[in-house]
């Protein structure tokens, strides 16, 4: 678990969190004794929508239904 300082936390306290990754813990500390455990909240949806890609061109290799040589 990461630790930070008190005073460093309050003056960055967005871009901290920001660079934190979902269900990653944070302990801030003073005077080196922890005084909170900050935990990033997992996503609730995926970064994309459905369909998005629906108008995109796709590449696949000639030989994708071919049978495996074993």
């Amino acid at each position: 678990m990461t630790s930070i300082n008190l005073d460093q936390a309050h003056a960055h306290l967005p871009e901290i969190i920001s660079g934190l990754n979902p269900g990653e813990e944070l302990m801030i500390v003073a005077a080196g004794k922890p005084l909170a455990t900050i935990t990033k909240a997992p996503q609730k949806q995926w970064p994309c929508a459905a369909g998005t890609a629906k108008n995109t061109s796709h590449w696949m290799a000639a030989d994708f239904n071919a049978p495996l040589k074993l």
